[in-house]
């Protein structure tokens, strides 16, 4: 078992670390009070390795793979949320759950994607209510026929191509009728596998059918208030090695123009590349973004967050630039290596971490030292602020929110293993 820390220990430690930080001007209380607001949308997939609940023999494909056999995976709907609930109750802070429309409750009476409607989440839409959290969504295109080939909005073949325009038209009616329900906007999100393996010889051909095929279903509006949009790029992926139609500039044009949202996922660009300096830039241009926050590793896009460098630099751009109300946070991995529960929690809490540390930087001096054009000042102060006992900010946090301090939440995963994961066959 893991030690847990001792309430008026937790207090002693934070009215020094408080101290600490009050000395260089960072309030912590505001701080704490600020990343309370802050909601992570957590995604579904990490549950039950993105297979979804539309059929029991479905292929994921579209670039996508899961590896590992840990025990316990959900294998239904009920499944998936209890293990959902019980990750929650091991982070702080009020969050949101993200659906992709594969996780359509199908209650016997199979429902293709072109023809789904808010019957097939109803149980989705109560449960969260339930919970008193918001939910997002996700259009599913891949892991079906119609996009074995690599392509689907973007398919030479006309039927092909409408099947899947309905199917997004259809999303974004769901995703309204989510946020009328739950009183809270619903994020709809398009992502799709289209690509080829090999140089292609026409580049320009896919992406006008692209264009047309969004434009189509973006043509009906619908109130921000219930539903807001998002186009997601992608540099390349498993089939799409050398072209993706739905490249960044593609789709970072195509948000600008049309007034839709841009999702920055932190593991579809160059292995070397961040999207921490992405932010600012698009935030020039668009009232919002979105963000999936997970961690490439070589050519695998989706590690569970660990809180490196470029997560904390990418919650710095958020924090430092003022964008905390503009820019949707999402997580995006799957691991079936370790247990699912697991690395909901110890993403979403990487998340949250990284968040307070750029909340407690010392950010007003920072910048009074760059306008001042002292650089070494900046250097030093950056590189001191790092060693503040910003753990124990951490754990005061915790315990406030009445969650697992430090490691100890693993005690409350090991347990639910025991006792439900490990019964599952």
């Amino acid at each position: 078992m893991i030690a847990m820390a001792k309430p008026k220990d937790l207090e002693r430690a934070y009215a020094i670390a408080r101290d600490r930080y009050s000395g260089l001007g960072v309030d912590t209380e505001r701080a704490l009070e600020q990343l309370a607001d802050i909601p992570i949308s957590i995604h579904c997939w990490q549950g039950d390795d993105v297979s979804g609940f539309e059929s029991a023999d479905q292929e994921l494909g579209g670039g996508l793979a899961v590896t590992g056999n840990y025990p316990g995976k959900a294998r239904t709907p009920q499944e998936l949320r209890s293990d959902f609930e019980k990750a929650l109750s091991l982070i702080p802070g009020k969050h949101r759950f993200n659906l992709h429309a594969c996780y359509a409750e199908m209650t016997g009476r199979k429902v293709e994607r072109d023809a789904l409607t808010i019957e097939q989440f109803k149980n989705w839409v109560a449960w969260a209510k339930s919970l008193g959290i918001g939910l997002d969504f996700n259009q599913t295109y891949f892991a079906h026929p119609k996009a074995a080939d690599g392509m689907t909005l973007a398919h030479p073949d006309k039927g092909i191509r409408k099947f899947w325009i309905e199917h997004g038209i259809r999303c974004r009616e769901i995703g309204a009728q989510i946020g009328k329900a739950l009183g809270k906007s619903c994020l709809t999100n398009i992502w799709i596998p289209d690509g080829m393996k090999d140089t292609p010889a026409d580049r320009k051909g896919p992406r006008q059918r692209l264009l047309q095929s969004l434009d189509a279903i973006f043509s009906k509006k619908i109130d921000r208030k219930y539903n807001v949009d998002s186009v997601e790029p992608k540099l390349f992926g498993i089939g799409s090695e050398s072209y993706v139609v739905g490249s960044h500039e593609f789709y970072l044009s195509y948000a600008v123009r049309r007034k839709v949202l841009l999702t920055l996922d932190a593991g579809h660009y160059h292995p070397t590349e961040g999207i921490a300096d992405k932010i600012s830039s698009v935030l020039l241009y668009l009232p919002e973004i979105a963000l999936h926050v997970s961690r490439g590793v070589r050519w695998d896009s989706d590690h569970v967050v660990t809180l490196t460098d470029e997560l904390q630099g990418i919650a710095q751009e958020i924090v430092w630039g003022g964008y905390v109300g503009r820019v949707r946070i999402g997580l995006d991995y799957f691991d079936a290596s370790i247990n699912r529960v697991a690395a909901w929690v110890i993403g979403t809490r990487n998340m949250a971490k990284a968040l307070l540390l750029a909340l407690l930087a010392p950010i007003k001096k920072l910048k009074e030292l760059e306008a001042e054009g002292d650089f070494t000042s900046r250097l030093a102060l950056m590189e001191d602020a790092k060693v503040l006992p910003f753990g124990a900010v951490w754990d005061y946090y915790c315990e406030r929110m009445n969650v697992p301090v430090g490691n100890g939440w693993m005690n409350e995963v090991k347990k639910y293993e025991r006792e439900v994961l490990a019964k599952r066959q």
